[in-house]
């Protein structure tokens, strides 16, 4: 009985001590999985690419929820931004492009916890290297590491919006009057900051039936600020239609069987007696161009010809004559376009 009961505490102590190596192996294969996974999925270089990832795939809803990315009221303020300054552009269909090829190149732990990260992608033809600066966040149950950015990759751009204070970029358009009031709202070229997901390739533009920009591709890197102008011109319909309004002003003028037709440019002083009524016709009218002014559009003092045809008598003879004369003058306006989209010409 003795040697049995010896046996069996022998076998109790053999399998506690078999259950606790097991125990520790499994506890060592956690923490190695564990160190495995704070290393890779759960990593500052993961983080990084993860975050370039969601805007190479258009997911700006996710890239802007980044942890570290938004910025605070100090944070723009720095940037002598207000707090309203507009986000207009986090939403998918913005970015022309995201970055592309990406790889990281190195990832470097600091003493404090930080990481400095450096990424390689591609920008439309660009190959462009960024060192994403990464701090340590509150572990996921306490054992997952969790990162956010130390100094956020949002970018600012400075749109200027010449000549129409709307623009487009990508698939939105925008209203660079939408935080001002008072006389900015009438400014000619309008000029307003926008915070945009970076690094990514924009390309700002405007059409309408008037107006139209040439599209201005803009590559934005990560936390730069970048100027953009958008140069709205006039459509060949913005300067048909003036000059049909021209044409019209001209015509009405002919109809007017004096001298000296009233508002208009065009006219004659004669010593002789008028006899009959004169009569007006266009031999030529201005040809509209339009180029932009200070406040509107501008047609240079432009030439056309009128033609007056009246009988007259002489004041030295008595002598009876047909008055047959070309008269060119010069007709010089401003056009632009009034908020209900019709145009508005001021003759000079």
């Amino acid at each position: 009985m003795g040697s049995s009961g010896m046996r069996g505490g022998r076998l109790s102590v053999l399998s506690v001590a078999g259950w606790t190596v097991l125990a520790a192996l499994l506890v060592a294969a956690f923490l190695s999985a564990l160190g495995g996974l704070n290393q890779t999925i759960y990593g500052a270089s993961s983080f990084v690419e993860r975050y370039l990832t969601a805007i190479a795939e258009d997911d700006i809803a996710t890239a802007s929820t980044t942890p570290g990315v938004a910025l605070d009221a100090e944070e723009l303020a720095a940037l002598g931004l207000t707090a309203d300054v507009s986000t207009a552009m986090f939403r998918s269909g913005v970015i022309e492009a995201g970055p592309e090829d990406v790889r990281i190149v190195s990832d470097i732990a600091n003493p404090d916890g930080s990481h400095a990260v450096t990424a390689s992608y591609r920008l439309e033809a660009a190959i462009v290297e960024t060192t994403f600066d990464v701090r340590p966040l509150e572990p996921l149950y306490g054992l997952l590491h969790r990162w956010e950015f130390a100094v956020s990759p949002i970018a600012v751009i400075d749109v200027t919006a010449a000549h129409s204070p709307l623009f487009t970029v990508g698939s939105l358009t925008l209203d660079t009057r939408a935080k001002k009031s008072g006389e900015e709202l009438t400014a000619f070229t309008q000029v307003a900051p926008y915070l945009a997901i970076a690094p990514a390739v924009y390309e700002f533009g405007y059409t309408s039936t008037l107006l139209e920009a040439v599209p201005v591709p803009a590559v934005v890197e990560p936390a730069a600020r970048t100027a953009v102008t958008v140069d709205a011109m006039p459509t060949a319909t913005f300067v048909e239609r003036v000059q049909s309004k021209v044409d019209d002003y001209l015509q009405e003028c002919t109809t007017q069987p004096v001298l000296q037709p009233a508002g208009c440019p065009f006219g004659i002083e004669i010593d002789d007696r008028v006899v009959s009524d004169p009569v007006w016709t266009m031999v030529s009218n201005p040809v509209v161009t339009l180029a932009p002014g200070e406040t509107a559009f501008e047609m240079p003092p432009t030439e056309g010809v009128a033609h007056i045809s009246v009988e007259v008598q002489s004041l030295f003879d008595g002598e009876y004559s047909q008055l047959e004369v070309d008269r060119p003058f010069l007709l010089a306006l401003s056009a632009s376009i009034r908020p209900d989209g019709s145009i508005a010409i001021q003759l000079k």
